[in-house]
């Protein structure tokens, strides 16, 4: 699996945080997890479709255009042959810049992006294709800046202080801390990035335990304390109801040890931002 990250261009850097592509010419045949991380994505599949497997035992096979919007639990997807695909991983205050006033009512939804706007997905199709098959970036950036529009600067403020502080940190304080009053932080907030604060804020704290884990090598309970867990086992529920995993295999994907994790080899990828095997 060949996983990379490229970051926007500086003109584009707050709306899009980077285009990652994937590459797996011999996929495993199980169910790969990808975990919540705050950030929506337009997505074009170049080699065989994947299927989603819902958390209601429903299969579904993706389209080769998605948006996928906020998610509030793991994804769940198997290949069903040679895996190519580019994701444009937007930053959240600028997670509407497709599905505009629709995006709340996407959440835990990976829809056709066609079905969202038919014309942008063609010229997506178009000049996806063109940075991953002729190595032109400037076509994609140049269709993403015509819908690039400035984020609202309040929500940007919250977000920003939320990745911080790994989410550490009360809606109220953060509605007094960028000027808003609680009910207009939770509505911006909804509205901008498509999941309330308070949804962000643990999927933020998840992503810190994450980043813990895998770069320091913490132990559970040490990292669970760091990040504002009240205990071990706080830090273990929300492992399993984000990731749908315990710590232990979670640990031991992250830290590199493929036997009987194979499952997790994409999450693990994702978390650090590349891979390589």
């Amino acid at each position: 699996m060949d996983y990379a990250e490229h970051p926007a261009p500086p003109e584009l850097r707050r709306q899009v945080q980077c285009v990652w592509v994937l590459r797996d010419p011999a996929p495993d045949a199980g169910i790969q997890t990808v975990y919540a991380d705050g950030r929506c994505e337009l997505i074009a599949h170049f080699g065989a479709p994947m299927r989603l497997h819902r958390g209601d035992g429903r299969i579904e096979t993706q389209a080769a255009l998605l948006f996928a919007g906020q998610q509030l639990g793991p994804i769940r997807l198997q290949a069903t042959g040679p895996v190519h695909c580019l994701g444009v991983r937007l930053t959240p205050a600028a997670s509407g810049l497709v599905a505009g006033a629709r995006l709340p009512a996407l959440r835990d939804a990976i829809p056709d992006l066609g079905e969202i706007d038919p014309a942008f997905a063609r010229a997506f199709a178009e000049a996806a294709h063109g940075f991953v098959r002729e190595d032109r970036a400037a076509p994609l950036w140049q269709l993403l800046a015509t819908r690039a529009t400035a984020p609202d600067r309040a929500i940007e403020h919250a977000v920003d202080l939320l990745d911080r502080q790994d989410g550490d940190l009360r809606i109220a304080d953060l509605a007094a801390a960028v000027g808003l009053s609680l009910r207009s932080l939770q509505s911006r907030f909804l509205a901008a990035v498509g999941m309330s604060a308070k949804e962000y804020a643990r999927v933020r704290r998840l992503q810190g335990l994450l980043r813990v884990l895998d770069e320091e090598r913490a132990a559970i309970a040490d990292a669970a304390a760091r990040l504002g867990y009240t205990d071990q086992a706080h830090a273990t529920h929300d492992l399993g109801r984000w990731t749908g995993t315990t710590p232990a295999r979670l640990v031991s994907a992250l830290r590199g040890d493929r036997e009987g994790v194979d499952a997790l080899r994409l999450a693990a990828a994702f978390v650090r931002g590349h891979a390589r095997a």
